[in-house]
């Protein structure tokens, strides 16, 4: 929990404060962000909720802290009434898991409902409120990896739920060397003909991307929303492989058609096929020129 004699100076007063544990992983920023912003290379609250729906986005921001950083005088049914919140809907059947791991410095877990099995993408902390309303929307038949880096508490979740665990070979390592479906090569493999994996090898060499129903594109570390260029773009100083190797996965991806990019780290970004095709080819410049 965060504590209060370590709340920052740079809070407004009021309910909500980030203490000194802050990481800086935008988590609370990218999701509450009229609530909270950056300064001095940590989260702060700029402003207190004034409404029912800014407290309770701010308290899904303060669930879904990796290092529990965020804190609040906000009654304790009131947190109750936001761990019920999440998932979060994103858009049609696809939801936000909230709850971010510090093990996977903060990456963003998704989930899928679907009639023929449900679909994890990503590992989330493992917390009773989460995995109890997972098991509300018909528990988790597949937990789909991006990579190496996002595990998490994969382990937790494979156990508690009897889930196929999906990683690429080539990411694989001491702690995940009992997942159940192993991928291999480069070629796109179909989980049902509404999902589709697609390797793109260069943050790691295993690294894949989700696709699903040529809508939502599940992106891992490959590929996110910068607030601060404005456009779609990858993490050159993240990459663990290869940059040019990077850079011909996302000249591969462009042959897709999607309009969600929802990555692990980073911004999401929603557009129409064609604006979404035309930031992707300023992502490649971009790349390109660096």
């Amino acid at each position: 929990m965060a504590h209060l004699d370590l709340r920052r100076p740079q809070n407004v007063n009021g309910d909500f404060y980030v203490d000194t544990s802050c990481i800086d992983c935008d988590t609370c920023r990218w999701m509450t962000p009229e609530v909270f912003y950056r300064v001095d290379e940590q989260s702060a609250v700029h402003h207190q909720p004034s409404n029912e729906v800014e407290r309770l986005a701010a308290l899904q921001a303060l669930l879904a802290c990796p290092t529990s950083s965020i804190g609040t005088m906000e009654k304790p049914q009131y947190i109750k009434d936001a761990q019920k919140s999440f998932p979060i809907l994103v858009d049609e059947n696809v939801y936000h898991c909230g709850y971010h791991s510090e093990k996977s410095y903060a990456a963003a877990s998704y989930f899928i409902q679907l009639p023929e099995g449900n679909v994890l993408v990503d590992s989330p902390r493992f917390t009773p409120p989460l995995v109890k309303r997972l098991e509300e929307m018909g528990g988790i038949r597949y937990m789909y990896l991006t990579h190496k880096d996002d595990v998490a508490d994969h382990q937790k979740y494979a156990d508690h739920f009897g889930c196929d665990r999906i990683l690429h070979a080539d990411d694989i390592s001491g702690n995940t060397r009992n997942v159940e479906i192993q991928l291999t090569g480069l070629e796109p493999f179909n989980l049902s003909p509404d999902l589709l994996i697609i390797p793109v090898p260069g943050h790691t060499k295993g690294h894949t991307v989700l696709l699903y129903k040529n809508k939502f594109l599940f992106t891992g570390d490959h590929l996110d929303w910068s607030e601060d260029l404005h456009q779609l773009t990858a993490f050159r100083d993240y990459c663990w492989y290869s940059w040019s190797d990077q850079i011909k996965s996302m000249r591969n991806l462009a042959n897709y058609t999607f309009e969600w990019v929802l990555p692990g780290h980073g911004r999401r970004f929603h557009a129409d096929v064609d604006t979404m095709r035309l930031q992707l080819q300023k992502c490649i410049e971009l790349m390109e020129s660096l």
